[in-house]
């Protein structure tokens, strides 16, 4: 049997523990977010103003590095974007541990430049995993394969969970994050480059990683922010929710208070399930889109359903955080669909650049939500609308996208 026609290969394994670590890294700092900023003298209402801040500048980072990566990946090749961003994020975190040894009027500054160079990092391993997969596999397994990444990559956030509640330590937390993503690099030299793009790399008549091939072409420019609206519930669910659990855990009435990272393990469990599911069915049922449609509804029932409760038992909001976690792992049909509505020489681009901008909305989003809590005096609607919005933005996207199930990718765009 053809490596390429093998649904668990060494490009697959590698790539799924290479988001793995990612997820990990990527999620951490939701973990250790309080113990951080505590070590670092931050108490208070401050706590959340910062906490705001320093993720902004990782989600920030994600931006910046979604560009960088992708149009490198289409210029130079898919490896070498998993190699150097592995190498960025990996040294930013084991930095982030020592961040207390900083002068202390350097530590707020140096703790948010080194969330941003850690997300610069981290906006290249999903995205040239998912390319690399979709060109290297047959049209008809390609599915499989992003699937076993996204739901071995959601085990990472468990990891973290886990590793900040059994070690209640945030430093090392970061070291171990750092030193994951060092021991990842041996890994990566098993690994082959994409024969699709080696088709192309030395022809001087194909544009690559031009970002013209996308702005300057107004229906290239409709599916790109067709493809960027589809996930915007799944990092709604994640920013907010999520990762602003304890707020809403108080605003809702839990009994007792619930714990960030326990939220993180329960929802990334969702999200791993949801991810091997929704490949699955996708697979079965030879569809893309009727598959995104269905979770995007039912993410939405879930996080209304959770922002309309009152009085309930620790138990059951991370019953309903799974929940939201099983109906919100679409993330990897979104990103697989968007990688597969591009030509070669520009799907590194996209398939980098548009889950980074997914996560960067998370700025916005946010921002969006503060905005609705200052205006109604209530997070929890605050939160419903802000839901809503993510999710109508989700479904015009999905209908105007054509899906792309089997779709042959050997081809560029001109």
């Amino acid at each position: 049997m053809k490596l390429q026609d093998k649904i668990l290969n060494t490009t697959v394994i590698v790539s799924a523990l290479g988001y793995f670590v990612d997820i990990y890294d990527l999620i951490l700092f939701g973990i250790v977010r309080k113990p951080s900023l505590e070590a670092l003298g931050v108490i208070g209402d401050q706590q959340k103003h910062i906490g705001d801040f320093l993720l902004n500048s990782q989600m920030i980072g994600m931006l910046v590095g979604g560009l960088l990566w992708g149009i490198l990946g289409d210029k130079k090749g898919r490896l070498n974007v998993l190699f150097g961003s592995i190498i960025m994020y990996s040294i930013a975190n084991i930095a982030n541990g020592m961040v207390d040894l900083f002068p202390s009027n350097l530590q707020i500054g140096g703790y948010a430049l080194l969330r941003f160079i850690a997300g610069v990092g981290l906006a290249g391993e999903f995205g040239a995993g998912v390319t690399l997969v979709n060109e290297t596999m047959t049209k008809e397994n390609r599915g499989w394969g992003t699937s076993i990444i996204a739901g071995v990559g959601a085990l990472g956030a468990v990891a973290a969970g886990l590793i900040g509640n059994y070690f209640n330590d945030w430093k090392l937390s970061y070291f171990i994050g750092g030193g994951l993503g060092i021991l990842l690099l041996f890994l990566r030299m098993a690994t082959f480059e994409s024969g699709m793009f080696e088709k192309y790399k030395n022809d001087k008549q194909v544009f690559k990683g031009n970002l013209k091939l996308i702005f300057n072409n107004f229906s290239n420019f409709k599916k790109y922010i067709a493809c960027i609206s589809l996930a915007l519930p799944i990092w709604f669910a994640i920013g907010v929710i999520v990762l602003l659990s304890v707020e809403f855990s108080k605003n809702i009435g839990v009994n007792p208070m619930m714990k960030v990272p326990t939220a993180i393990v329960f929802c990334y469990l969702g999200l791993s399930l949801g991810d091997f599911l929704s490949g699955a069915i996708s697979q079965w049922v030879k569809s893309r889109k009727y598959v995104i449609s269905a979770y995007i509804i039912a993410s939405t029932i879930i996080s209304i359903l959770i922002c309309s409760s009152h009085d309930i038992t620790d138990t059951q909001f991370y019953i309903y955080i799974f929940l939201l976690g099983l109906f919100n792992g679409y993330w990897v049909i979104a990103v697989t669909m968007s990688s597969e509505q591009f030509g070669t020489n520009i799907r590194s681009t996209v398939t980098n650049t548009v889950p980074n901008f997914v996560r960067g909305a998370v700025v916005p989003i946010t921002l969006l939500f503060r905005y609705f809590e200052k205006e109604t005096s209530s997070g929890l609607n605050a939160a419903i609308y802000v839901c809503l919005i993510c999710s109508v933005l989700a479904m015009i996207g999905i209908v105007y996208l054509k899906d792309t199930f089997g779709k042959d990718l050997d081809y560029i765009e001109h």
